[in-house]
């Protein structure tokens, strides 16, 4: 009898053990562990999307806060060599390229960003053109180029943070500006547009691809208007506003052009 008793006992502590094991499973699947699973999950995604929103908020006013030192104001070139030398070392600082009146070649920034030493001959010539093109100029940097009163070339092509009350400022170049590129600028509208009826010595203006423009042939229709003596680019937008309805352009992908 004591073979069977034995066995009997094994198993018995055998039986024991599994539903030990099954019964701290079921603890596991219990209602309160799940919503306390599901609030931990919850907390985790809170805290960590909590954090990429904290870096991103972090990195944006620090790009803003770089943005708005590089339009900084140069007081201290102003007064010591004037507006000539202090807009062509903002434009070469922002990446620009200026020319000076009755010189060929255009003035880059060069590796060594020092620019200052080399311009000091150019004290007394006025800047002729600038080529902003792509730079990070907004509304407080356009104050170290409007004291150039004799600018007739000014290239702002792409430049993301020029917008329309930036246009409101050009009026006090409007005695000497004879070109002006707009093109590529994402925030500039219709209403910056309009601000432009002060630059009646504008020969040739481009305000070709301006997303926020809604009605860009239209708008071109118009600045043609308010600026009849100025050759306005952007003919893309305006083409099929002009033709006339038997001389448009055939589509040619569409099967009923053949």
């Amino acid at each position: 009898m004591a073979a069977p008793r034995a066995f009997l006992y094994l198993g018995a502590r055998e039986w024991n053990g599994r539903a030990r094991r099954i019964h701290s499973m079921s603890e596991l699947v219990t209602p309160d562990s799940s919503r306390r699973k599901k609030r931990t999950l919850l907390q985790f995604l809170s805290d960590h999307f909590q954090d990429i929103q904290t870096l991103r908020e972090y990195l944006l006013q620090k790009q803003i806060s770089k943005v708005n030192w590089e339009n900084r104001s140069f007081t201290n070139i102003q007064e010591k060599y004037g507006p000539y030398i202090t807009g062509a070392v903002f434009i070469l600082k922002q990446g620009g390229a200026v020319k000076f009146q009755d010189k060929e070649e255009w003035i880059r920034p060069n590796n060594r960003s020092h620019f200052l030493a080399e311009l000091q001959k150019f004290q007394k010539v006025p800047v002729e053109a600038v080529d902003a093109s792509g730079c990070a100029i907004n509304y407080q940097g356009l104050s170290n180029l409007l004291p150039l009163k004799e600018l007739r070339s000014l290239s702002l092509r792409r430049c993301p943070n020029l917008d329309d009350w930036c246009l409101s400022r050009l009026y006090l170049l409007a005695g000497s500006l004879q070109e002006l590129s707009l093109a590529g600028c994402p925030r500039i509208s219709e209403r910056g547009l309009a601000c432009l009826h002060h630059l009646q010595n504008l020969r040739r203006l481009d305000i070709s691809d301006l997303p926020a423009v809604s009605h860009p042939g239209l708008t071109q229709i118009l600045v043609e208007e308010m600026l009849p003596h100025c050759e306005v680019l952007g003919a893309d937008w305006a083409q099929n506003l002009k033709l006339e309805p038997d001389k448009q352009p055939l589509d040619t992908s569409s099967p009923l052009s053949s």
